[in-house]
């Protein structure tokens, strides 16, 4: 059976992170991850793990000084500076907290060439930083839908970038909801990626709606997934379709043994991927 982590960037967001970690322990996850956690004092977000046994799987490098609109630094040309910056945060915030990952956000670049090399120098200097600390550095191809002109777009593209740069700690995050919308084949595409993923993360395609619904048979997914031998976590980063708690059964399904893709009154029901 998968293992679900909570990705608290989505989930019970709406109150400080220390609480939304013991909201996802008592709801019956198995770890959590987040997205931007600086706000919160690292002192207080350990003792929450620790009171929990939770480990934070990954937090996020910041999206720069525009925000959404960069959508990331790590890829922009004449910005390395300020994502070498946030490297650094990172790190002193994960390694104040006990989480190993760090997802390093590119940006919105068009793809270019020149933002490719600068991508994959500042991914060199954070995966030598984050090396230092046992860490290890994340690289997610976003869809175009949700995030028009970002850079990392396809699988088949962070792997070029991971072989590129060379670092044993530099590993993809397989995010199945944007990986669905940009290319599909999942079940092929994680069998023939899983040497390079570090992190994997589900939500419906296309309402981003819990993974009880949609086009994606995540029944059918994950137990290919469970037979390929992954042995970490499966994040949970959706957005609730209505209350929070109320849309918990597809987790105490899997947690029963009893998860299939039933006709769901809060979604359509889709094919296999």
């Amino acid at each position: 059976m998968p293992k679900f982590s909570a990705n608290l960037g989505f989930l019970w967001n709406d109150r400080p992170l220390p609480d939304a970690i013991h909201a996802a322990k008592a709801a019956g996850f198995g770890a959590v991850e987040c997205h931007f956690p600086y706000a919160f004092d690292a002192g207080a977000v350990r003792t929450a793990l620790e009171a929990t046994g939770f480990e934070m799987l990954s937090l996020n490098t910041q999206l720069g000084v525009n925000g959404p609109v960069d959508f990331g630094v790590m890829a922009k040309p004449g910005r390395e500076a300020e994502a070498r910056g946030y490297v650094d945060e990172a790190i002193r915030y994960a390694t104040a907290i006990g989480c190993r990952r760090i997802n390093a956000v590119a940006g919105k670049t068009g793809t270019t060439d020149e933002a490719e090399a600068i991508y994959r120098g500042n991914l060199t200097y954070a995966c030598e930083a984050a090396a230092k600390h046992g860490l290890t550095i994340l690289i997610e191809p976003i869809n175009q839908r949700d995030a028009p002109g970002y850079h990392l777009r396809t699988i088949e593209q962070g792997i070029a970038t991971i072989e590129a740069v060379g670092a044993s700690n530099l590993k993809l995050l397989f995010d199945c909801y944007h990986t669905q919308i940009m290319q599909g084949d999942l079940t092929e595409r994680l069998r023939a990626s899983l040497p390079h993923v570090g992190h994997i993360q589900i939500a419906a395609v296309p309402d981003r709606g819990e993974p009880d619904a949609g086009e994606i048979n995540y029944p059918g997914l994950l137990a290919a997934v469970d037979a390929m031998g992954w042995q970490g976590f499966v994040g949970a980063e959706y957005h609730p379709r209505g209350g929070l708690e109320e849309g918990l059964g597809w987790l105490a399904a899997y947690r029963a043994g009893e998860a299939q893709l039933p006709t769901h009154p809060r979604g359509e029901r889709g094919g296999s991927t």
